[in-house]
């Protein structure tokens, strides 16, 4: 079986690609027989935005992804380029208006996507990941952040922790979610470059991390419910500094 990590399947993961990050796509494969009344949304995008698709066998279906329930369509995706840190931060000019995330090795790329599309969405400057103990950007992180894994730069730090002590060089405050925190989301005022920390799906934040950050945040937790989803959190917390940002312009 070929690397899966290049492709997508499924007529809406597919379609929405289309939708979302057409430019993502080098190719789209339809399975012999499959009605072109049922994917007809498909190959209209994929005429409009001028990407090739043929008609292949099941086999060759199978060659690309595997025994998954592929509904007949396969789509090749560029895998998102990283950018590398220091390179980044080069072009970088930090304001109040800037925020990046990162990432203290979060390892489900359903998790990961997730985080991408709504950093995407909330108008975060970037997301930050490790180079080692991290989902790398595949075929799932592609399909969770809807055609978004290549509108947001995905910065690779070696060390995450150096790339924090580099920010704060560079004007930014660390801001990391620890859910033994007294200080809630919303009690601190994000007017400057701010960095968000989100940690590991069931770790949480190492600890050294920690102690790099500037605070600690939380978020109010009832029904004796422990922690959220780190996507979950990560779409909190990005919202929480959407709104101060909306709210300074009124």
């Amino acid at each position: 079986m070929e690397n899966s990590n290049h492709y997508i399947y499924g007529r809406n993961p597919v379609e929405e690609q289309l939708q979302q990050g057409a430019e993502s796509i080098d190719k789209i494969y339809i399975r012999k027989g499959v009605h072109h009344s049922q994917i007809s949304n498909i190959l209209s995008l994929a005429s409009k935005n001028r990407i090739p698709y043929t008609e292949v066998p099941g086999k060759k279906l199978y060659d690309l992804v595997g025994a998954v329930n592929d509904q007949g369509v396969v789509a090749s995706i560029a895998q998102a380029e990283y950018q590398e840190f220091e390179e980044w931060l080069k072009k970088l000019e930090p304001n109040s208006q800037t925020a990046v995330l990162l990432l203290d090795e979060i390892e489900d790329p359903h998790n990961f996507g997730a985080i991408l599309r709504t950093a995407a969405a909330a108008g975060i400057t970037a997301v930050i990941v490790p180079k080692h103990r991290q989902a790398p950007v595949n075929a799932a992180v592609f399909k969770t952040s809807a055609g978004t894994a290549g509108r947001i730069p995905i910065v690779r730090a070696v060390n995450l922790n150096q790339a924090i002590l580099t920010l704060k060089e560079n004007r930014f405050w660390i801001a990391g979610l620890d859910q033994n925190s007294d200080t809630m989301i919303w009690d601190q005022t994000y007017d400057v470059p701010m960095a968000f920390v989100i940690g590991n799906e069931g770790r949480g934040m190492r600890k050294k991390t920690g102690e790099h950050c500037d605070f600690l945040l939380s978020l109010p937790m009832e029904n004796s419910v422990e922690s959220l989803n780190a996507s979950v959190s990560a779409a909190l917390v990005c919202y929480e500094w959407k709104r101060q940002k909306f709210q300074g312009k009124n």
